[in-house]
């Protein structure tokens, strides 16, 4: 049987925005390896709980599912984004630190 995995699924590297961060995921991991099916050369797999994901909005509904299942699961806890506070107009302050190189 395979494991479920429950987490929080990280903001796009290319955007700063904060969309389809908040809701919790489960979704199973591979059971059997993938394989190139030698007449067309695609990839494909006989596992088909890889296609299923599931999202809760929150940790606990994603666990209480997985219970009631009767799955393993195992919680990966989200790291926090570090965020810079810093605008625009600070880059001409009076008494900024460094020098202005433009």
């Amino acid at each position: 049987m395979t494991t479920a995995r429950i987490f929080k699924e990280a903001n796009s590297p290319t955007q700063s925005g904060m969309a389809r961060t908040k809701l919790w995921k489960l979704e199973f991991e591979q059971a059997h390896p993938r394989e190139i099916e030698p007449l067309m050369g695609w990839t494909s797999s006989g596992d088909t709980r890889q296609q299923v994901r599931l999202s809760f909005d929150t940790k606990e509904e994603a666990i209480a599912y997985a219970a009631r299942a009767g799955l393993a699961y195992r919680v990966e806890e989200p790291r926090e984004p570090k965020r810079r506070t810093i605008s625009y107009a600070d880059n001409f302050k009076f008494n900024r630190v460094g020098m202005w190189t433009h």
